[in-house]
């Protein structure tokens, strides 16, 4: 393997076409994020195959997966190009000839209420740098840190099996809430749980962490059975449809965080709280971050300590109004 590597045959299109194939199980997907044919891609992962000695997918009808040898690689790879891209960068800033650039990825409800403070924070450090965010599901986010395409995730733990090669620090815990537009006709009832089904609601999409603490609330609030609901991973579309329309949005609550201080959404008073929800940053172990990302790192950091101040304190705040309404309200004159 070492002879293999020093005589030059092993090129960064191997490296490429390899994390491609493994990422989107299959060669037609893999051929359209890299921009190139399918027989070139067929062609690259042959060579590789041929090169290193051993097989690394199984081919079928479903696909490609990777085999015991393509999944031992694929950490190995991944630490290569992104080692690669990480040096490229660097010595592109220290030349003058660009603006250093940081690829990370969040949960659509995490950047919502995050980035902004987060990339503020960052820009003060690096007012040159190209900050390239990639939001979808927490499964996504862990499958292109692996792959290398982003430096670091801010997600939610996962399990242990897709955890393997990454670590997660915990950040905050964030609860779920159910809201409604300002006026709408559950917005000032005191049991709303019973009428859930009236309405259109909003969930995250099947199959997410999210909208297994969504059914979860459903389940232990009492709420009949959901004829009907509207999926949506985009925080902007799920917002607009709990403005516009009568739509009930199960979402975490500092997702809606700037419009419930406004007013524009409201809570529901539902007789049980949603699970409070890890949020995390999520990095490789077999990866050091470049300079700008551990800049990134340290703001998440300090925003989430905020955070967690804040959190703390509203939660007082509400332990003491509730403490003083079992009361009686406080003294009689």
């Amino acid at each position: 393997m070492q002879n293999r590597i020093a005589d030059g045959r092993v090129k960064f299109r191997h490296l490429q076409c390899f994390l491609a194939v493994a990422q989107f199980g299959s060669v037609q997907k893999a051929a359209q994020s890299l921009s190139i044919t399918q027989p070139a891609v067929s062609k690259t992962i042959a060579e590789f195959e041929a090169i290193l000695g051993v097989k690394l997918f199984e081919r079928g009808r479903h696909g490609a997966r990777p085999t015991r040898e393509g999944q031992l690689f694929i950490p190995h790879a991944s630490a290569c190009v992104l080692a690669l891209r990480q040096g490229v960068g660097l010595l592109a800033r220290e030349s003058g000839g660009a603006a250093a650039t940081l690829e990370i990825g969040m949960l659509p409800t995490v950047a919502a209420s995050l980035a902004p403070a987060v990339l503020k924070a960052l820009a003060n450090e690096w007012p040159r740098v190209v900050v390239r965010v990639t939001t979808v599901a927490n499964a996504e986010l862990i499958e292109r840190l692996k792959s290398g395409e982003i430096e670091c995730a801010i997600g939610r733990l996962s399990d242990p099996e897709r955890m393997v090669g990454l670590s997660f620090e915990h950040l905050y815990n964030e609860p779920l809430v159910a809201v409604v537009r300002a006026g709408h006709p559950l917005a000032s009832s005191a049991a709303p749980a019973a009428q859930l089904a009236r309405y259109p609601v909003v969930l995250p999409p099947y199959g997410t962490l999210i909208r297994q603490a969504a059914e979860q609330l459903l389940s232990a609030c009492g709420a009949p059975p959901l004829d009907s609901f509207v999926e949506v991973l985009s925080v902007s579309v799920a917002r607009a449809l709990a403005l516009e329309n009568d739509a009930i949005w199960f979402v975490p609550r500092y997702a809606a965080e700037y419009d419930l201080a406004a007013g524009t959404l409201v809570r529901l008073a539902l007789p049980v709280e949603g699970a409070d929800e890890p949020v995390g940053l999520i990095l490789r172990t077999d990866a050091q971050p470049s300079p700008v990302a551990r800049s990134l790192i340290e703001a998440v950091r300090a925003v989430a300590r905020r955070r967690l101040g804040a959190e703390g304190g509203r939660r007082r705040g509400e332990r003491g109004v509730a403490k003083k309404t079992r009361g009686g309200g406080g003294r009689k004159s």
